[in-house]
């Protein structure tokens, strides 16, 4: 499908804002497939997403980064969610850097990201991102307005200047009441780390629970002044 000028998909998303998640996920999904990939960390968020999508088009593909410091958990989830929607391999696609952990601390020293948690993220999650997002023409994420400060202004749909492409965000609307209900209600299943105070799961090494009150990616980067990876910022 032809290429909508920048303005056209500003408007285009704003056309959705008050639509439901599955309706934004059904447009885009029909204007971008097959060059639409959600963007997966396995996540409350992102499985919801999955969920979403299998019921829309289960031919789209996911992939995620595996930044190979990811919580037991984590990868337990995704085992769970392969099987649940019977995905297939090559539906899901591991992304990771193109240095190994040990080659990372030969060349920048150990615990990089105790160090330098930017460098780090760009090593491991910003470069693979950037890589893997070329082969597509739009992706999906999982990011909701109220997650934290920095996510407030996104968009249903809108261009990603960072990464040069469409971003759909169909949960942008969404609080956390709303992904949980939907996925009590589907019996979605989700990484348990959430029932222990993990509202959002990064890397083990950067990822802390959150106490009462506190912002939902308070656990991020904990004690740091980094509240993002770099995957969402604005370029």
């Amino acid at each position: 499908m032809t290429a909508l000028p920048i303005e056209d998909i500003r408007k285009w998303g704003d056309s959705f804002d008050l639509r439901q998640p599955q309706d934004i996920l059904a447009s885009a999904i029909e204007r971008y497939h097959p060059k639409i990939v959600l963007a997966c960390s396995f996540g409350a968020e992102d499985v919801v997403l999955v969920d979403m999508i299998h019921r829309i088009n289960s031919a789209v593909p996911l992939f995620y980064l595996d930044t190979e410091f990811l919580f037991p958990e984590t990868y337990r989830t995704r085992d769970r969610i392969i099987e649940r929607y019977g995905l297939e391999p090559a539906q899901v696609h591991r992304v990771t850097s193109f240095l190994t952990p040990q080659q990372q601390a030969e060349q920048f020293g150990d615990a990089l990201w105790s160090r330098d948690p930017d460098q780090c993220c760009q090593l491991r999650k910003v470069e693979p991102l950037t890589r893997t997002l070329k082969n597509f023409d739009a992706w999906i994420t999982g990011i909701r307005r109220d997650q934290s400060p920095t996510r407030a202004g996104a968009r249903v749909i809108e261009w990603d200047e960072k990464f040069r492409l469409v971003k759909v965000n169909p949960l942008a609307r969404w609080t956390w009441t709303d992904v949980w209900t939907y996925i009590t209600v589907h019996e979605v299943p989700y990484n348990e780390l959430h029932d222990r105070h993990y509202p959002s799961i990064g890397c083990s090494h950067c990822t802390a629970p959150v106490m009462p009150g506190e912002d939902q990616r308070a656990g991020r980067w904990k004690n740091n002044t980094k509240t993002e990876c770099g995957l969402h910022k604005a370029s």
